[in-house]
Order: structure tokens, then sequence, then C-alpha cells
């Protein structure tokens, strides 16, 4: 196999996930937003006054047809899709928006419109207008209301994180003084926290530009790699902290700083079955974050380049050429290993 016909990932996240019944069911039951159970083939729900503003990430549940719409942290959209057939199954794991096209069409089936394109592989998928007839029906893309598909490609930015899931998952909000620095040098995560606060997040329909932040930590590898707009930026080895016990998969997008800017807020969801349900902020740092052990001054350069909307994946699988290329990346689950 060729560089250029591997998929452009970077790893294959665990082959252990669960099939269930509902995905983020919190999003369901929250006070005044809709139940998406009850929405009917094309319908969504869009309530941007939740969140006004903020970084934005988008989970789309494989088992439930559904996509839900994150800012802030907050749930601002949902809506029906129609995700991969049999044979031309969507894939799930954690991507980035690598290109936005308004009116893009396909190259692949026919020249096909495909409205508000918004890729998240290079090899063919992406989020998009097109028929839902209330089933997976697609050739792996994320169908999506056209209206709708209109509202969404109106508040993200190539780097937004889009997350694809067949299993349980439910997000968590975490806090943590200043990512990957120690909670014990609290002068140096505070000025991580203020710092990082302060960074704009890129705004709306922003093209790659050195705003797309994306952080993948290997714990099977040792090795943290910063990616740059989709491409690797640099590397480091890491050291792990009870090696024994394993990570799961997990995908932190950084919101901001609470209030009195001792902590960061990161928006996190695991990829494994169950990963972040009833696992409270400071038992699910303990389980993942404070066991990585980053040398200071890799730190401290992460540090400086961390803003609102930069993604962090950490996970037991390795990160080796064999799934990883080098423009763009994704992160698999066991469908496609």
């Amino acid at each position: 196999m060729t560089r250029d016909n591997l998929t452009r990932r970077i790893f294959v996240a665990s082959a252990l996930a669960m099939p269930a019944a509902a995905l983020f069911p919190e999003a369901l039951a929250q006070e005044d937003f809709a139940d998406l159970r009850a929405l009917k083939p094309g319908q969504f729900v869009w309530q941007p006054e939740r969140a006004p503003a903020g970084p934005v990430v988008i989970l789309v549940s494989l088992p439930e047809q559904r996509v839900v719409v994150y800012r802030n942290g907050v749930r601002i959209a949902g809506s029906t899709c129609s995700t991969g057939k049999p044979g031309h199954s969507t894939p799930t794991g954690a991507f980035v928006i690598l290109q936005k096209d308004q009116n893009h069409h396909s190259s692949t089936y026919n020249n096909a419109p495909m409205p508000f394109m918004e890729r998240v592989t290079w090899q063919g998928v992406a989020l998009h207008a097109g028929n839902l007839p209330g089933y997976p029906a697609s050739h792996g893309c994320v169908r999506l209301p056209l209206d709708f598909a209109r509202l969404l490609f109106g508040i993200t930015h190539v780097g937004t994180p889009v997350i694809i899931a067949d299993a349980k998952t439910s997000p968590a909000d975490v806090l943590h003084p200043g990512i990957l620095t120690p909670a014990h040098q609290p002068q140096e995560a505070r000025s991580v926290v203020t710092q990082a606060a302060a960074r704009p997040h890129p705004a709306p329909g922003a093209a790659a530009s050195g705003n797309a932040i994306s952080v993948l930590i290997s714990t099977r590898d040792r090795t943290l790699i910063v990616f740059v707009d989709g491409e690797e930026s640099w590397r480091t080895p890491v050291g792990i902290i009870d090696p024994g016990t394993p990570f799961g998969t997990h995908v932190f997008t950084l919101i901001g700083a609470t209030a009195d800017f001792n902590h960061l807020r990161w928006f996190t969801v695991g990829l494994d079955a169950g990963a972040t349900q009833g696992f409270a902020s400071e038992l699910l740092v303990d389980a993942t974050i404070r066991r990585i052990d980053v040398p200071p001054e890799a730190a401290r350069r992460l540090a400086a380049m961390l803003h609102p909307g930069a993604t962090l994946v950490l996970t037991d699988r390795p990160a080796g050429d064999e799934t990883r290329t080098a423009k763009g990346y994704t992160i698999l689950t066991h469908d496609q290993g």
C-alpha cells in the first residue's frame, strides 16, 4: 500500500467499543432542549441563543442517526442525519474539519451536489446537505437537512472537532489547572490558564492559518505529537504513570477558563463505551491527564500554543506511520482497522 492510499488518520482506536441504544442521552433530557428522539427525518432543532459564542464541537451518533452540536460546552442544536450504508460505512472516531466548500460537487459520484460540504477525511467523508430517508443510506458521508447544514456551516471553521461514535458515550466537563502542567506548580499553571484563555479561538468560517491546534498523546508509543492546521509540527517523548492501567481514548476540546482563572475548562468525550459516564472531573483527570509526564520544556512550548478550540486526543493506541499520514488527521475506531 502506498502512502497516498493510506487513510489520513493518526491511529486506529479501540476495537472494544460496545453498541448502545442511545448516544448522548443527557442531550435528550436537558430542560428547554427538544427530545431529539422525536424528530422525524429531515427535522432539526437550532437554539444558538443557548451559547452565543465559543468553540464548537459536533457529535454524530451512528446508532441514533442524530447529530448534536455543542458551543462553549452547551448544546445548541440537534438534527437527524443519514450516515453510511452497509459496504460504505461512516468511519467512527475523532476528526477535525479539513476543508469547507459551500457549493461542492462530488468528484467520485457523478458530480453529485454536496451543498455546505465540511470535509473530515481526504478520502471523501464529509458533512453535507443531502437526502434523509430515515436510515443509513450514504456512501460514508454524514447527510444533513439543507437548512441545518447551512446553519452549521456558518458556525464552524477549519479545525472544528467532529466526533463520530457507534458506542454509548457522554460528554463531560473537565477542569484542570493548565493541562499537562503539574498542579504542584500553581504559579506556572495559572499563567498557562490566563494566557490560553486570552487567545481567541478561530472565527467561524476561518480557513486554516496556524490556528487549528491538535495534540495527540499515544500512551502506547509514549509520544506526544502536535499538529498545526492538520500537519505535524513537533513531537516529544512522554512518561506514563501506572502504564499497566488502560487509558482508553478521550477527546478534550478547550472551552476556556473558569471565572477565577484557576482552571481551564475542557469539553471531553470518551470514545470507548461509557468512558466518561459517571466520572467527576477530578476522577477523570486522575485517570488520564495526571498520568502523563510531559517534559517541562515541551509543556511550556505547548502551553504557548493553546487557545479555546484546541483539541487534545489521549489514547492507548499506537500512532505509527502505518496508521497516520502527513496532511490532516482523523482517529478511527475498529471498523477501519
